[in-house]
C-alpha cells in the first residue's frame, strides 16, 4: 500500500498529459477543461473515466494524406481556411526562404567565430 499515492500521482499525471495533449475538437462527453478537473479532483476515476469516455477513439483521429497539400500547415482540425491560396503559397515560400537565408547567415557567421578566436592550448 505505501506505492498506492505514487501510483495515482503517476497516473494523473500521464492522464492530465494526455488530456492536455489532445485537440479539443476530438475531446469526447466534456470540454477540456471539466475533464483537466475531474482528472485532478479525482485522479484514478477521472483517469479511468477519460480512457473510457473522454479519450478519442481510433476512428475519431484525423489521418494526414502526406499529398493532401504543399502546406500541412493548413492540414490541422479547425484551421482558418486560405481565401486566396496564392497570395498565401507565395507568402509561406517568402517566409521560407528568409528562414533559409537567416540559417545560411547563422552559419557562415559562427563559422567566422569559429576561425577568429584561437585555441587556448
Amino acid at each position: 500500500m505505501p506505492y498506492l499515492g505514487l501510483f495515482t500521482l503517476a497516473v494523473m499525471v500521464l492522464t492530465l498529459i494526455d488530456v492536455i495533449r489532445t485537440d479539443e475538437s476530438l475531446v469526447r462527453g466534456l470540454p477540456k477543461i471539466a475533464w483537466v478537473i475531474l482528472v485532478v479532483i479525482i485522479p484514478l476515476v477521472g483517469a479511468i473515466a477519460w480512457i473510457a469516455m473522454g479519450r478519442p477513439a481510433i476512428d475519431d483521429v484525423p489521418h494526414r494524406d502526406p499529398q493532401s497539400t504543399a502546406f500541412p500547415e493548413y492540414d490541422r482540425p479547425g484551421r482558418h481556411v486560405a481565401t486566396d491560396p496564392d497570395a498565401d503559397r507565395e507568402f509561406l515560400e517568402q517566409v521560407r526562404r528568409r528562414a533559409e537565408e537567416q540559417r545560411r547567415k547563422g552559419l557562415e557567421q559562427r563559422g567566422d567565430l569559429e576561425r577568429k578566436e584561437p585555441d587556448a592550448d
